[in-house]
């Protein structure tokens, strides 16, 4: 199973002493390219403009320092992505204390997308930075648009014949859409807070339930060492694993799995 995260607005600082940024060594290396292209604008906008770079970013006052920060890039120190990536979703999936078999199952399935770096896996050692994927570079224009063609080039060979979880929000799902036989097993999953109100149930959308959920779910299936090999495989797992699920097939060919994972309270 490959499972496709979307990245964390906040993010770790890179170790110090740490060795810099090596862009051919980090996975999915036919993206070097296009890497290379968005990295070299970021840095050059944050060196020469903080003004349009913290515009550009779409920065509040209280994070103008990250244009600093990006426009060190090439000479910071790095972590594994893993480290890198904080917040609710990955507070939730604890990647750092999971057992040895689960932390190895997480490096061989998961991959965070991401503005900057197009997807990159957890244990690929990257700089603190900030770019998300709704930026627009004055060079290069929308991020979600420059990497459809580079993440359609590589994408397909990375999912290989397995099951796609697909957790990403919108922006980064834009970046890369499954097509054809891949769309086909491919799950996407939309997590619904259920209430009772005035005796009739009412579900709704709710950010927090959203992330946490997803990552408690994908870490869950790791600790368990579950790797299903279909949609319908993956809707039972989380069923024995006691979430509530409902699936809902595709239509038509060419067309994602939508699950929705029901909850009541974290």
């Amino acid at each position: 199973m490959l499972t496709l995260l979307p990245p964390s607005e906040g993010k770790a600082d890179g170790q110090d002493g740490a060795a810099p940024l090596d862009v051919a060594a980090l996975s999915l290396p036919g993206l070097a390219p296009a890497r290379e292209a968005v990295l070299t604008e970021l840095v050059e906008l944050c060196a020469a403009d903080a003004g349009k770079a913290q515009e550009v970013l779409g920065l509040s006052e209280g994070l103008k320092g990250e244009v600093a920060k990006n426009a060190a890039l090439r000479t910071a120190g790095t972590r594994p992505a893993g480290e890198i990536y904080t917040g609710v979703l990955y507070d939730a999936l604890g990647l750092a204390t999971l057992d040895k078999k689960a932390r190895q199952l997480a490096e061989r399935s998961l991959l965070v997308f991401s503005g900057l770096w197009g997807a990159v896996g957890i244990a690929d050692r990257i700089p603190s930075y900030r770019c998300s994927m709704g930026v627009k570079l004055p060079g290069l224009g929308a991020l979600g648009a420059y990497w459809r063609g580079p993440m359609a080039e590589v994408m397909p060979a990375a999912a290989g014949d397995e099951l796609v979880l697909d957790l990403r929000s919108s922006a980064y799902a834009s970046a890369w859409k499954p097509k054809g036989e891949v769309a086909e097993r491919t799950a996407t999953v939309r997590v619904l807070q259920s209430k009772i109100v005035n005796g009739v149930e009412k579900r709704s959308v709710v950010s927090h339930f959203n992330k946490a959920t997803k990552g408690r779910m994908v870490r869950d299936l790791l600790s368990a060492g579950l790797d299903p090999a279909s949609p319908a495989e993956l809707v039972e797992a989380l069923r024995g694993l006691d979430y509530t699920v409902e699936a809902q097939a595709p239509v038509k060919a060419g067309k994602p799995w939508a699950l929705d994972v029901i909850v009541t309270e974290l």
